[in-house]
């Protein structure tokens, strides 16, 4: 057994997985927002929240009377990965729907994304005569590359609206970031009926 063992969940007296209703009594976390790793892309969870007056981001840690983290007042989660693309973060929604009862996934393509200095033929071309390894069926070739930022954001939102891996009940926001002036720009809306 780990030496960690003692900070999991499911070791702990009396915890059940069957009847885990998830954390959102000390965690209030209802949005998640995927965007790029790009560190000039920071703030657009700070973005997303003022747009949606409803969230907080960054919040604090709420502490017990000894000083552990018992809880936090933020409601917006981050999922960051290459281009802020959907595709990559499906895990993500299905766990922190199982964990945090999610409302509402927002998708967020910045200005100047390195992924638009490539093509998704060219990254497999450059990886596969780098590394010599055949990545062409490992990834939704669709979002490997941003060819057009209003089109990767209509993608990515239908990509997710169909997925097992995305709740019938979550709202879906596609979002174009600027990143020199902050400004965020609402380019797509699904909310189930």
């Amino acid at each position: 057994m780990s030496s960690f063992s003692d900070y999991e969940y499911r070791k702990q007296p009396g915890f059940d997985m069957n009847t885990f209703e998830g954390v959102n009594q000390a965690i209030p976390m209802k949005t998640l927002v995927i965007h790029c790793f790009d560190p000039r892309a920071a703030e657009i969870p700070k973005a997303v929240a003022e747009y949606f007056e409803d969230e907080v981001c960054p919040g604090e840690s709420i502490l017990d009377g000894s000083g552990n983290r018992v809880g936090h007042t933020r409601t917006l989660f981050i999922e960051t990965n290459a281009g802020g693309r959907a595709a990559f973060a499906l895990e993500s929604v299905a766990a922190m729907d199982y964990i945090f009862s999610v409302q509402k996934v927002v998708v967020v393509h910045h200005s100047f994304c390195g992924t638009t200095t490539l093509t998704p033929e060219l990254l497999i071309e450059e990886f596969h005569d780098h590394h010599h390894a055949d990545i062409s069926t490992m990834f939704d070739h669709e979002s490997l590359a941003i060819m057009d930022f209003d089109k990767s954001i209509k993608y990515d939102i239908k990509l997710l609206r169909p997925s097992p891996a995305v709740p019938k009940h979550i709202k879906l926001c596609g979002f174009f970031y600027e990143i020199s002036s902050g400004k965020l720009t609402e380019v797509v809306r699904d909310i189930p009926g």
